[in-house]
Formats: structure tokens, sequence, C-alpha cells
């Protein structure tokens, strides 16, 4: 099976390395990849925004079935324009993806639907905006209605925060289009975690659960990133919080999707807060997390090939997918700056002295003419670890940190601490 991956993410580099273990496939191309899925399959020199391009790639090399890692060329409706070439795609049509880029859309969603969430307003009038916000006891979370490449949430902790976040997003137009469209949201207490799911709009398949790290800095300080590290699984989600969790939130809301003519076939991501009242959905993605993916895929033992081609083909429910039960770590080296401004074009060093069996997902990577790997983003590698115990896993990823060079390196150090995973 020739199989063409959209992407050039760390989590592509992930989704490519597992797909590489399959026996079904044949051929494996990415569009556009980076040095480190060049290595394992053939980097295309095409954008995941061109759409017509990767329409005609795929019929050009014959390809059985289109992945698509990011949510943009999603939202853009990718799927739909290989569905009428009769191409197969694991990933939602544009009108399931809605879930991801419109976050207005996904909380009126889930409100009729009465899955559980935070409480929400959404405007399209920056004064009226502002009003709601002055009307409020307590601060609140204001979202940009649009994709902002996981940083269109701003957290305030008082209400001047917000009125700012709102000015910010409306009038000053800091996230373009996408923050036209607020959504202002309580402000919920408890602890996050990533839920994942296969699903072909009917059958649901959950992964384990994972949880990510947003902030830049340690401690969770400095500003949003697109992650800066990821575990699984949370020792402190118990059973019953995450059976309600598959049945109230995710499969409630692919029933939704399907009920409202938007079958949703791909993953399903939902991400959310475990509070004191039980789980409330946040946010929802149509693809897997970045850098979840890469702290997930390592956990599954099953033919990934054979789990999307039977999601593209509605036939999930008779795949039987299995999953380890070792823990696993990733953390992430950065570009020094990210995500502000940062510099590129570093040599990276040490790629090759990790220990055996420790992986090492490229994103804002590049080769040089010589061979050479340097830094080419602000996300660059995610090293990744697996052991029998999370404690392990972390341990042995750090140590493989240390043997990675390159000029600015920032990563934080508190990914999966001990503390942080406590049951509680």
């Amino acid at each position: 099976m020739n199989v063409l991956l959209v992407g050039s993410g760390a989590r592509e580099h992930a989704l490519a390395w597992k797909l590489r273990q399959s026996p079904k496939l044949t051929g494996l191309f990415v569009a556009p990849g980076n040095a480190g899925t060049a290595a394992i399959a053939a980097n295309l020199d095409l954008k995941a925004a061109d759409l017509d391009g990767v329409c005609r790639t795929a019929r050009d090399h014959r390809v059985d079935l289109v992945i698509v890692g990011p949510e943009q060329p999603l939202a853009d409706g990718l799927v739909d324009r290989l569905a009428v070439q009769g191409i197969a795609a694991f990933g939602p049509a544009q009108a399931a993806a809605r879930i991801e880029s419109s976050k207005a859309f996904a909380k009126d969603l889930i409100r009729r639907h009465n899955i559980p969430t935070a409480a929400f307003a959404t405007f399209m009038s920056r004064l009226d905006a502002r009003n709601y916000v002055l009307g409020l006891a307590d601060a609140p979370v204001v979202k940009a209605d649009g994709l902002a490449a996981g940083k269109g949430a701003i957290v305030c902790d008082t209400r001047d925060e917000a009125l700012r976040a709102v000015d910010t997003l409306m009038a000053d137009e800091a996230l373009g289009a996408a923050g036209r469209t607020v959504v202002i949201e309580e402000k919920l207490a408890g602890r996050e975690v990533s839920a994942h799911a296969f699903t072909d709009g009917v059958a649901v398949a959950p992964m384990p659960f994972a949880c990510d790290y947003k902030r830049a800095r340690d401690g969770d300080q400095g500003p949003n990133t697109g992650g800066m590290g990821a575990y699984s699984p949370p020792a402190w989600l118990d059973e019953p919080t995450e059976r309600f969790i598959h049945q109230h939130i995710t499969e409630a809301t692919v029933q939704a999707l399907f009920q409202e003519g938007a079958p949703f076939r791909g993953c399903l991501y939902p991400g959310l807060m475990v509070t004191d009242a039980g789980p409330r959905a946040l946010e929802f993605n149509c693809r897997f997390g970045d850098p979840e993916a890469q702290v997930i895929l390592p956990r599954l033992k099953s033919d990934l090939l054979e789990i999307c081609w039977a999601v593209a083909n509605n036939r999930l429910g008779d795949v039987a997918i299995e999953w380890s039960t070792d823990a696993c770590v990733g953390v992430v080296l950065a570009s020094g700056g990210y995500p502000d401004d940062y510099e590129t074009g570093f040599p990276i060093s040490g790629l090759a002295a990790v220990e055996p069996g420790v992986l090492v997902f490229h994103a804002g990577t590049a080769l040089a003419d010589d061979g050479s790997v340097a830094t080419a983003g602000g996300r660059v590698l995610t090293v990744v670890a697996t052991a029998p115990t999370l404690a392990d896993a972390r341990a042995r990823a750090y140590r493989n940190v240390q043997h990675i060079h390159f000029s600015r390196c920032h990563y934080r150090r508190d990914i999966a601490a001990p503390a942080q995973n406590a049951i509680q």
C-alpha cells in the first residue's frame, strides 16, 4: 500500500516511524517532511497548504491512502477534495474538522448535546465581549475562535487582563481572522489531560491518555507554545474517570457529529480539565496532538496502517487494537527564544549518540548539503523514551537529551516530574 503523509512536524515523524513498521506498507511519501522523515520515507517538495498539489501528487504516485497530520489542511477541506477524486484519507472532512477550526461551533455543538464543558459565551462584537467580562465575578479564559497553532487561549488572572485579551484579539487582530470572534469561558480549576481516539464516525477506539506541557518554561511559566513535552499514562487518572471521559465526552461528541450530518473519521482529540465536579471539555482537536502523538504512538503494539485504513473505510470495528503498558516520556528541544523570536540554521550534533531504543522525532530540522542536520524551526526535536515505569522513562529521556546539542537549545526540565504525576 502506498501512503502519503501530509505534514512536517515531530507528530508526522512519529506517524511515519510507526507506519514504516507495517508489513502492508509499500511506499511512504511525506509532504513536505523534515530531516527525520527523510531517513525513513521519500520527502516531497510540497507544502501541506497546497491542497491541489497534494491531490495531484497522490494521483501521480498512485497513493492508496493519504494521512493528514496538521489541522489547517483538514480545516481547508483537503479530505473533501481527495474524496471527490476517489482517494481514501485518514482525517475528517471539512464539516467535521470544524470541531477544531471553530471553537464557537464546538462549544455550541456540545452544549446542544449536553456534553460537559465550562460555562461560556461567544462574541463577534468587541464592545459586547468587554461588557460581558465586566459583568463576571471571576477572571475568565479568552479564546480566539479560529486556528491559532495552540496559542489562541489566553488564561487571565484579572478582569483587566481579560479586557486586554479581548482588545488584543478583536481590535489589534494579533491572531488575524482567527480572533475576530472570541469565546469567553469560565476558568476551571483542576488537572488537564489529553484524550485521543480513533473513530470512523460510528465505532470509537480510545487511545491511552497523555498530558502535555504548553508553557515555555519550567513550573508552567512563560508564554504558551505548541507544546514542550508530554507523558503517558497519567497515574493520577483513575479508571472510573477514564470511562466517564470515553463515554460522556469522546463517544458523545462522535455521536453528536454523526447526528448532525458531519461524521468524524480520523483521530478525535478532546482536551479536558478534570475538576472536582468531574471532567469538562476545554477544546477539541481534529488530529493527533503534538507532542502527545510522540508519547502515544510508541505505546501502540498494533499496525497503525491497518487502523488508519479501517478508519478511512468505515471498518474500525473490525480491527483489534493493542497497547503497551509501558510508560512514555517526550521532551521537546526548542530554539532559544521560542515561541517568540528565534534563530535557525544551527548544526545539531549527538543524534547518533542516543541509547538504543530511545527515539528522536524531528520537527524543525533540515538537511544541509553535506548531509548534516540543522535547526529549521521553533520546536526542533522530541526525545522520547519508554520504560516499565514513568520514573524510569523520564530518567532515560533526560539522560539522552544530554547527548544532543545545538546553539541556544532550550527545553523544560520538569516534564513528567514526580510531584505532577502523583495520585491525588
